[in-house]
């Protein structure tokens, strides 16, 4: 019996000597806790908003209050969907150029910017253009089409507004931007992004859908899309249009109608509310 023990007692020592550490991970793939979550969002450089900007480039929810009202119902509304849905992609286009989609991108952002518990990245992707830098009048070095390549970091080429929102802007006009939006690596490039920022919602300001084909490609990548369209100058036909081409792509989470000269009362009785 003695010996019996001691054979088994033996074979568990050997045993366990054989037994391989778990590996870990290769350095490149393994993220500090200082590079994942919130501090990410703090290490982002912070964008600084002049305040003659506001005004005259329409940024009428960046203080919130009366004129933020129209922004902050859309806010709500689409947050209900995201929600009910379980969205996070949401993607604003438009049937052609002059519609207000990039305007209409940054006050969306500084109207979520609002939500403290929510965390919001908007991403230019109308690469043919400056569209949301110049609203914000920022200026830089690169484009969101070179991060989409891999040739910047997404954390350095972003700028942070508050605790809670980061814009990826582009600072020069792209070549060939419907190749790279229609690109694995660019959906690989997001996918890290949302990886290490975990945001809440992301909003793409994507290219007209009856201009060029940047889009098309691209957008059945987003969970769901709002088409902007301008009062008094886009046609019934053109949304018509415009719409389907957006249902083959993605779901279509509603039509904005924008630039409209007469609101007041549209959401009922509002005097003296504020």
């Amino acid at each position: 019996m003695d010996r019996l023990q001691q054979a088994i007692q033996k074979a568990r020592e050997e045993r366990e000597n054989r037994q391989v550490p778990p590996q870990q991970a290769p350095e490149e793939f393994q993220v500090e806790p200082e590079e994942s979550g919130v501090d990410a969002w703090a290490a982002v450089p912070e964008i600084k908003i002049k305040p003659r900007l506001i005004s005259r480039n329409r940024l009428v929810s960046y203080g919130g209050g009366q004129a933020a009202g129209s922004y902050d119902m859309l806010r709500t509304k689409m947050l209900q969907q995201i929600l009910s849905n379980g969205w996070r992609r949401v993607a604003l286009t438009s049937p052609y150029s002059g519609c207000g989609k990039s305007t209409a991108a940054a006050n969306l952002a500084f109207s979520l910017g609002r939500q403290a518990d929510l965390k919001t990245i908007v991403i230019d992707l109308d690469l043919r253009r400056r569209g949301l830098a110049d609203i914000l009048q920022q200026t830089g070095e690169h484009s969101m089409a070179d991060v989409l390549q891999g040739s910047v970091a997404f954390r350095d080429h972003g700028r942070r507004h508050g605790s809670n929102v980061i814009f990826g802007l582009n600072y020069a006009q792209t070549r060939n931007p419907a190749e790279i939006l229609q690109s694995r690596r660019a959906i690989e490039i997001l996918e890290e992004i949302e990886a290490e920022f975990k945001p809440d919602i992301i909003l793409f300001d994507t290219p007209p859908l009856m201009v060029s084909d940047d889009s098309h490609g691209f957008l059945k990548n987003v969970d769901c899309a709002l088409l902007l369209a301008a009062a008094e100058e886009t046609s019934i036909d053109h949304i018509d249009v415009a719409e389907r081409q957006l249902a083959e792509l993605t779901q279509v989470m509603g039509i904005v109608l924008n630039k409209c000269r007469y609101i007041s009362g549209a959401f009922g009785n509002d005097q003296g509310y504020y």
